[in-house]
């Protein structure tokens, strides 16, 4: 493929010191924990926050819906400088960093920024990797992540609530190489998948995903899946959250044809960026724990997710469970003041959440009580 650029896109910088107390309007005292844990907030200047990812430098970057990419300058658990490297993309929810470059997705484009953490003032004009994805925009925001065999995974959601569309273009997760080369359907029946991740010990794929809504509040379930292999199916359009076949698509196929759920995590809690925890901070027993953002529901009678959870599971998927680890972003009265979007662990074994609704990444951390 060839490279092309694409004119430079409008750019700012904004350097400012920002500490942890700088953010004090967000009702963050509301946020429940298990004993030990504490929630700060890092930045209360990322709006529509989404997908995260970290330099090796300590630069964390984050997508929006909203056309931009910022760049947050860490150190020692603050902020002590905030840039917008990107505006005007189209919903450039997803990002990833690899070989010194930072990817980010924006609906049918993957375009890559060289060398960005030297430029953070004056970022490069973006390389197109490939505008050769669908255009629509119904599930068309991405998460991108880059896998231990080197390539860029990128999903394609379905274009619609429930419909039966190309398997190769759609309800589905692929990968290319860093220069988008070679692309390849990884796995199908995958209604949108908006966050994944690879175990820290058998490095494979595991993956939420999103059901289908308009079958009342507490069917179909949301999923998290795991993909050992190519060329699995998990389902879509014709069965739900494992074991629910739809009405429309579902009557010529059993469930029982399709890969099953590691865990079922809910109807329309909306589960979105999820990442296995391998730090050292917290307790023990977090360890290879797969933490998800639950987006929360927008459509049922009664509100679900807005919250964090974690799930325990072994290796090969066995012996899955779910437990609450961060709510209150959902208050009585089904009064939301926040929405969680991603996950991502740092390297001093802290746990960012990033939040789209108030603009906000938090920082969780432990210390023994």
């Amino acid at each position: 493929m060839v490279r092309s650029r694409i004119p430079r896109l409008a750019a700012t910088a904004v350097l400012a010191t920002q500490t942890l107390t700088a953010a004090a309007s967000l009702p963050i005292e509301k946020i429940r924990l298990p004993q030990g844990f504490h929630i700060e907030v890092l930045s209360d200047e990322v709006p529509s926050a989404r997908a995260m990812t970290l330099s090796p430098k300590g630069i964390l970057y984050v997508g929006s819906l909203d056309g931009h990419v910022y760049a947050l300058e860490l150190r020692n658990g603050r902020v002590t400088g905030r840039h917008i490297i990107a505006s005007g993309l189209q919903m450039p929810a997803g990002i990833a960093w690899h070989d010194g470059a930072l990817y980010v997705s924006a609906v049918s484009k993957i375009v890559r920024f060289d060398a960005i953490d030297s430029h953070l003032g004056d970022p490069p004009k973006p390389v197109i990797i490939t505008d050769k994805l669908p255009t629509e925009t119904h599930h068309g925001w991405k998460f991108i992540a880059f896998g231990p065999d080197g390539k860029l995974y990128v999903p394609q959601g379905a274009p619609c609530n429930i419909c039966d569309r190309d398997p190769n273009r759609f309800a589905l997760i692929g990968r290319m190489d860093p220069d988008g080369n070679h692309y390849e359907v990884v796995a199908r029946g995958i209604r949108n998948s908006v966050g994944f991740a690879w175990h820290p010990v058998t490095h494979e794929l595991w993956f939420t995903d999103n059901g289908r809504d308009l079958l009342g509040d507490d069917i179909p379930s949301d999923k998290l899946s795991r993909a050992p292999r190519l060329g699995m199916n998990f389902g879509f359009p014709y069965c739900h959250g494992g074991d629910t076949p739809d009405p429309e698509f579902g009557k010529d196929h059993a469930c029982s044809e399709f890969t099953p759920p590691v865990a079922k995590l809910g109807a329309h809690v909306a589960a979105l960026g999820m990442r296995f925890y391998d730090g050292a901070m917290f307790p023990a027993d977090y360890r290879n724990n797969i933490f998800i953002a639950e987006h929360g529901s927008w459509n049922r009678s009664k509100k679900s997710g807005y919250r964090v959870v974690h799930v325990i599971a072994d290796p090969d998927g066995g012996n899955a469970r779910q437990e609450v680890f961060a709510e209150g972003w959902l208050q009585p009265g089904e009064t939301v003041w926040g929405r969680p979007a991603d996950v991502l662990p740092l390297p001093d074994g802290s746990l960012l959440i990033s939040d789209d609704y108030a603009g906000a990444i938090y920082r969780v951390t432990y210390s023994a009580p």
